[in-house]
């Protein structure tokens, strides 16, 4: 299946993908530490700026949730120095892409556009589909939105490297 295209940067040179969940706790969280890790891996560091944020303002300032950070570090991530943050308008004008969580995330942005996605929009098993929210689940809800991260991520990276002053090694 193909995924979705990047759009251009704002910014010749600089990339910003901003994550999108409700809370910025569970998934969001998870989706920004990968993708920093693998944009990391990919040398591409100097070119890309990775953040996540919640629609909702309940979890301003907080950890992300346990459960998260126990799964990122049983990966082999590092989930330590995460705050949860909210949406503002801001961030549109600020991210290159904004990647939506779920489809509920994403009509709280106002749908898809240029450079509004749904995360899985990137996923090249489930194209479009929602990243399940793991919170009222159980502990395999949350191995399977890291492992869905790790694949979105891989892609999200490899269509970063194609972008025009954005290529880190190959």
């Amino acid at each position: 299946m193909r995924t979705a295209p990047l759009p251009p940067p704002r910014t010749p040179g600089r990339y910003a993908v901003g994550v999108v969940c409700l809370g910025n706790i569970c998934r969001s969280p998870m989706g920004e530490v990968v993708l920093r890790e693998r944009v990391d891996e990919a040398g591409l560091a100097r070119h890309v700026r990775v953040a996540s944020c919640g629609t909702g303002g309940w979890h301003v300032g907080e950890s992300m949730d346990h459960r998260s950070a126990s799964a990122l570090l049983a990966s082999g991530y590092d989930p330590s120095g995460h705050r949860g943050q909210q949406l503002d308008d801001s961030w549109f004008a600020e991210y290159d892409l904004l990647l939506a969580m779920d489809s509920s995330n994403l009509a709280d942005l106002g749908g898809r556009s240029e450079r509004v996605h749904l995360f899985r929009d990137h996923d090249p098993v489930h194209v479009g589909a929602d990243v399940p929210d793991p919170y009222y689940g159980g502990e395999r809800g949350f191995t399977e939105a890291l492992e869905t991260c790790e694949r979105v991520a891989a892609c999200v990276v490899s269509s970063l490297q194609r972008l025009p002053g954005v290529r880190g090694r190959a």
